[in-house]
């Protein structure tokens, strides 16, 4: 079933921010982390064994980690909904009419007459009067909601493809290649990265590249630096 749509063949891509951003921090951390750890230990063992191995443990234990630190932060973000959510029902048990002129003041603050306000905070509150505080008040939606099995997925899978790039790129490089190999094939995967988010979530397609690659490279270098620092390969 495709999203409702006030807007037939253009729809609205908020609805596809929870999961989209866990895919691209995913997907980035993946990048960023697995082709840090390859550089590294090829720098050290340049070996094709040592190589596939650190990389393949780097991309195991990465998703897994990414999974299920998307899957404890998104679910305390829910259980903070829940509670705000039950508090709320029993505010309009206790205190129907005060609850009634909050949602008036909001509809007010927001534009509306006061006679406006109060003809749609009634009828509102007539429908579904939790809908309309849990929407204008606590400013949630169905489609804006927390979803930690959503997140966990998509933040795990994208790990796990975006990783798989620069240790296929260390397999597949000669020896003594291995490092500027994998470092250009990072490079191009975040430009990728970038573009396809940009295009997943209709936002200008540059500034996301140009913001995923910058972001990146900065992250590669700050380890490169702290590797150098200590006199060791990272």
């Amino acid at each position: 079933m495709s999203d409702p749509s006030a807007h037939p063949g253009t729809p609205h891509y908020v609805t596809r921010s929870n999961w989209l951003r866990a895919a691209v921090l995913g997907a980035n951390d993946g990048i960023v982390s697995v082709s840090s750890l390859v550089v590294g230990v090829a720098a050290a063992d340049p070996g094709p064994d040592a190589v596939l191995i650190a990389g393949v443990a780097g991309l195991v234990a990465g998703a897994m980690s990414m999974a299920a630190g998307e899957y404890v932060s998104v679910s305390s973000q829910s259980d903070i909904e829940k509670a705000d959510i039950a508090r709320e029902e029993i505010a309009l048990r206790n205190m129907p009419d005060a609850e009634l002129e909050e949602l008036i003041a909001i509809y007010e603050e927001r534009g509306l007459s006061r006679a406006t306000a109060e003809t749609v905070a009634k009828e509102l509150t007539e429908k579904d009067a939790l809908a309309a505080h849990v929407r204008d008040e606590l400013g949630l939606s169905d489609a804006l909601s927390a979803n930690p099995l959503q997140a966990a997925l998509a933040s795990g899978l994208t790990f796990s493809v975006a990783a798989a790039i620069p240790v296929l790129a260390a397999i597949l490089a000669p020896v003594t290649f291995i490092i500027p190999v994998v470092l250009c094939v990072t490079v191009l995967a975040l430009a990728v990265l970038g573009a396809l988010g940009a295009v997943a979530g209709g936002a200008p397609l540059l500034p996301a590249t140009i913001r995923v690659m910058a972001w990146g490279i900065f992250a590669m270098m700050v380890t490169a630096g702290v590797g150098w620092l200590f006199g060791v390969a990272v």
